[in-house]
């Protein structure tokens, strides 16, 4: 194979000679890719954790850090089998929020009940390991989380094999995805504040750092580290660091601050959060330094018509919020449109992390992490080898509940400067949408209003007074409390629902534009161009798909590969001698599919943005 780092025959030694500093580059900048996709990970995975385990009852010591590596493991395999067979984004997976809000949901129901009356399902036997220390109840009301947790992923799953998923996407026009983006960077907003609240110095530091790197400094690059513009070519550009490493700055710049204020013994937290999270992140002295996780540890997950019901909301709620996040990475990384196989694939993929969550008793499953997709956005760099070595990185930290404890001490404020760099980009998103359908006409005017309003009122009303809806039977209560206390569904129901139902030209839906046929068209109407490019950037590694032909033709098959005429494009587009790299060749850390190059982007002159590809 003629990869473009060898060179011409005869000239062996130089290009060996400057290759090799290239490839410590280039590992080094994936490390740091991969530091930078952790810190967002573990910032989410702390808030998740944080606001959830209050609602258990009488949690024991070290419970959180288990937990918390449990999650880390679960959320690594999740991330490797989305990466190499789901959608082939770039996408970490973490418990998003709509796991979390079903989650409090019946959480606080089951603390309700136990604390009334002690009934046969909130009461279970304990943990049948020797060494668990996890309470009756604590351990009852977990059992029964993660039975919907599991039952979500049993939900994902059978919304990608049947094709639902990518068929609601091809569906989806800019009526439905602008507020549905924007809302889904809107809905954390709570979140983002109350983290903040701990202390809103630290917080705005964090913030003014990210913008100062990511947009007043982002032409800053090192001389000394470069990545080469074209295989085989001589130019080299410098890496503009501040920019893309402008998170993983503000987040270690502002951690050290912290702990030299802590050290100092300067008081710089609200005492009462600052006080819960110094007793959380004291119950990780406790926790083993290495630790197995495997299935029913803690018990099994328990079955009951409350946890089915949520479990149904889970995935509902998840999904949208997925096929969002698919839609807003492979924008953000200017990538071809999502293909439905693709996102059917990613569906698939997300429901088989949120079986092996539930299996391991964790209260949340996997889905795309948002607050990760716009890091990516924020920072102008997509790899899929640096979301490969975050992944290893979290099974690893998820096999020593100690290590994991560790990200515990993360300052809360922290938390809500991530939020607050990241979610933004969600909304920015969002809005850009609204340039490709008539935003003047009093349809869509009308359509964007009453879908953002609903689902910002909604939520706000149950929150305050849940009691008002009762139907008389509690699953059913459940079901609708998690669905209408989640904004990504009512946002993307109520836009899906008015876009599809309420009468409109093309023309004002925002159907017509060149742009939209491009990202978000009908398959049989794009350039084969884009479809070979397309199927460089979601295909299946190469070694799959010489087992699949075969058996793509099935039902359980066939709505996760491309179909016919993609097939065709798939083999021209693959080449042996070009859109793949030979092994050992992985320094093109940051190239575009199938071309091997670093090229701007169509807009941007300032951006090496795209995706790279690992060898299958």
């Amino acid at each position: 194979m003629n990869g473009g780092h060898r060179g011409a025959p005869g000239a062996g030694s130089p290009v060996l000679t400057s290759c090799f500093p290239q490839k410590m580059c280039s590992w080094m900048l994936s490390c740091c890719f991969a530091l930078q996709h952790l810190a967002v990970q573990a910032s989410l995975l702390c808030i998740f954790h944080l606001l959830l385990l209050p609602t258990l009852p009488e949690e024991p010591p070290q419970a959180t850090s288990e937990l918390l590596a449990r999650s880390l493991f679960a959320c690594g395999i999740s991330t490797m089998l989305q990466t190499t067979l789901g959608s082939r984004l770039p996408l970490v997976q973490i418990p998003s929020f709509e796991y979390l809000v079903p989650a409090v949901v019946l959480s606080s129901h089951l603390s309700l009940g136990a604390s009334m009356d002690r009934n046969g399902t909130a009461v279970a036997s304990t943990c049948p390991a020797p060494h668990c220390t996890v309470t009756e109840s604590w351990a009852a009301s977990l059992r029964e989380v993660s039975g919907a947790v599991l039952v979500s992923g049993l939900v994902q799953l059978v919304l990608g094999v049947s094709g639902v998923c990518g068929w609601a996407a091809q569906r989806c026009g800019p009526m439905v995805l602008a507020p549905s983006l924007s809302i889904i960077g809107l809905s954390a907003y709570k979140e983002a504040a109350f983290f903040c609240s701990t202390n809103w110095g630290i917080a705005l530091l964090l913030m003014l750092l990210a913008v100062t790197f990511s947009q007043h400094l982002q032409s800053c690059r090192l001389p000394f580290c470069t990545w080469p513009q074209a295989q085989g070519g001589s130019m080299e550009l410098p890496v503009p660091t501040l920019r893309t490493f402008s998170v993983l700055l503000s987040f270690a710049v502002v951690c050290i601050i912290c702990a030299i204020l802590s050290h100092l013994r300067i008081p710089w937290e609200s005492l009462d959060l600052a006080m819960a999270q110094l007793s959380w992140a004291n119950s990780t002295f406790h926790a083993p330094w290495l630790r197995i996780p495997y299935a029913g540890e803690w018990g099994w997950p328990l079955f009951t018509p409350r946890a089915l019901a949520v479990g149904i909301a889970m995935a509902i709620g998840c999904s949208m919020n997925s096929v969002g996040c698919y839609v807003l990475c492979g924008r953000l990384l200017r990538a071809p449109r999502l293909p439905p196989h693709a996102c059917n694939r990613g569906l698939c993929m997300e429901g088989l992390g949120s079986l092996l969550a539930g299996l391991l008793g964790t209260p949340g499953g996997t889905a795309a992490s948002i607050a990760n997709a716009c890091t990516t956005g924020l920072t102008q760099t997509g790899s899929h080898f640096s979301v490969h070595i975050s992944a290893l990185a979290c099974v690893v930290l998820g096999l020593s509940p100690r290590l994991a404890g560790l990200l515990t001490r993360i300052p809360l404020a922290v938390h809500g400067g991530v939020l607050c760099v990241t979610y933004a980009m969600a909304v920015g998103t969002g809005i850009s949408y609204f340039q490709y359908a008539d935003i003047d006409s009093g349809r869509n005017i009308f359509i964007v209003g009453f879908a953002m309003f609903m689902a910002l009122l909604v939520p706000r009303w149950l929150g305050t007074s849940p009691a008002h809806l009762v139907t008389g039977w509690v699953p059913l209560d459940l079901l609708f409390l998690s669905l209408l206390m989640v904004p990504v569904f009512l946002t993307g129901f109520l836009s899906f629902f008015m876009e599809n139902t309420v009468s409109g030209t093309l023309e004002e839906r925002g159907l017509l534009s060149d742009l939209l046929l491009l990202k978000a068209g009908a398959g049989a109407r794009c350039p084969r161009g884009e479809r070979g490019e397309a199927s460089q950037v979601y295909g299946l590694p190469a070694g799959l798909r010489r087992l699949l032909p075969s058996s793509c033709k099935a039902f359980p098959c066939c709505f996760l590969c491309p179909g016919t005429e993609e097939e065709e494009e798939e083999e021209g587009s693959h080449d042996p001698e070009e859109g793949t790299a030979a092994p050992g060749e992985g320094t093109h850390l940051l190239s575009r599919p199938g071309s091997g190059e670093l090229q701007p982007p169509r807009r941007t002159s300032e951006m090496e943005m795209s995706i790279w590809h690992s060898v299958a």
